[in-house]
C-alpha cells in the first residue's frame, strides 16, 4: 500500500515546511522563478484547450499538470508554502522571520518567473508584436480575462474586493489541499492524482490565484487589455495574495494542527518512549 495516512502526511507537511525555511536566498529565487513560469505555462495551455475546444471544463482538466510538476519537482510555490509553513510555525518549528522569509523571497520569484513567461508568449501570440492581439483567439481571451480580474471587480467598489478576496480564500484552500494531498501517497502515480484532484476544483470555479495571475494580468497588459499597473495590484494582486494567504492558513496550517498534526505528535511521543523503556 502506497497510501499514508493522514496524521502521517501532517508531519511530512511540517517537515517540509522546516526544509523550506532552511533554503538558501538562490535556492528559493531559482525554484520560484521555475515555479512561476510553469504556472504560466500550464495557464496559457489551459486557456489555449479551451478556446479550441470552446469547453471551459477542458481548461479545467488540463491546467493541474503545471502544478503537479511544480509538486513533483520540489519548487518553491508561495501560495502552497503559506499552509506548508503556517503549520511548521503553529508547531514551534519554524520561527516567524524565517518563514516570512521564505514567503517573501519565493513571491518574488514567483512574479519575475511569470513575467518572464508572460513576455515570451506575448511575442510568440503577436510574432514579436508585428500582429494585433485580435488576430489570435488565445490572445483575445487572455485580455478578456485580464479585465475580468481587475475591471470588472473595480465596477464593484468594496463588493467586488471582497469578492476577490473571497475568491482568492477558496483559491488557497483548494492550492494547499493540493500539496497536502500529494504527500497523502509514496507513488508518482498516487501524487500526480492527488494534487490533480484540487486544483481541478479551484481552476474550473474561476477562484483567484496570485502566482496565476502573475503571469495573466501582465500578459493581458501587454496584448493590450486596458488595465494599469495600479489597478493589477489594488483591485487583483494584493488582495488575492492576502486572500490566498489567509485561505492556506486557516483552512489547511490551522485544522491540520488542530487535528492530525497533534495526533502524529503523541504517536511519535509514545513511540519514543516505549524505546527508551525497552532500552533500560
Amino acid at each position: 500500500m502506497d497510501f499514508v495516512k493522514p496524521a502521517e502526511m501532517a508531519k511530512a507537511m511540517s517537515d517540509s515546511g522546516v526544509v523550506r525555511a532552511e533554503l538558501s536566498v538562490r535556492d528559493m529565487l531559482v525554484r520560484g522563478m521555475m515555479a512561476g513560469a510553469i504556472l504560466g505555462i500550464a495557464t496559457s495551455l489551459a486557456i489555449t484547450g479551451a478556446v479550441q475546444t470552446g469547453v471551459p471544463f477542458a481548461g479545467a482538466i488540463i491546467f493541474p499538470v503545471g502544478f503537479v510538476m511544480i509538486v513533483c519537482l520540489g519548487l518553491e510555490l508561495c501560495t502552497g508554502n503559506f499552509g506548508i509553513l503556517g503549520l511548521s510555525f503553529m508547531e514551534g518549528r519554524v520561527g516567524f522571520g524565517p518563514m516570512m522569509r521564505n514567503f517573501g523571497w519565493s513571491f518574488l520569484g514567483n512574479l519575475i518567473g511569470s513575467l518572464l513567461y508572460a513576455v515570451l508568449l506575448v511575442i510568440a501570440l503577436t510574432n514579436f508584436w508585428h500582429t494585433g492581439a485580435d488576430a489570435n483567439p488565445v490572445a483575445k481571451k487572455i485580455i478578456d480575462i485580464t479585465q475580468a480580474k481587475t475591471l470588472a471587480y473595480e465596477t464593484l467598489g468594496a463588493a467586488g474586493m471582497i469578492t476577490c478576496f473571497v475568491k482568492a480564500m477558496l483559491c488557497n484552500w483548494m492550492v494547499c489541499l493540493g500539496v497536502t494531498m500529494s504527500m497523502m501517497s509514496t507513488s508518482t502515480f498516487g501524487k500526480i492524482f492527488g494534487a490533480w484532484l484540487p486544483i481541478f476544483l479551484f481552476f474550473a470555479q474561476g477562484f483567484e490565484h496570485a502566482v496565476v495571475n502573475m503571469f495573466m494580468i501582465p500578459a493581458g497588459m501587454m496584448l493590450g487589455a486596458p488595465v494599469s499597473f495600479e489597478q493589477w495590484w489594488a483591485w487583483n494582486q494584493i488582495p488575492v495574495t492576502l486572500g490566498n494567504f489567509v485561505g492556506g492558513v486557516l483552512f489547511i496550517s490551522l485544522a491540520w494542527y488542530l487535528t492530525y498534526r497533534p495526533q502524529a505528535a503523541r504517536r511519535s511521543e509514545a513511540t519514543a518512549a516505549s524505546a527508551a523503556m525497552a532500552t533500560r
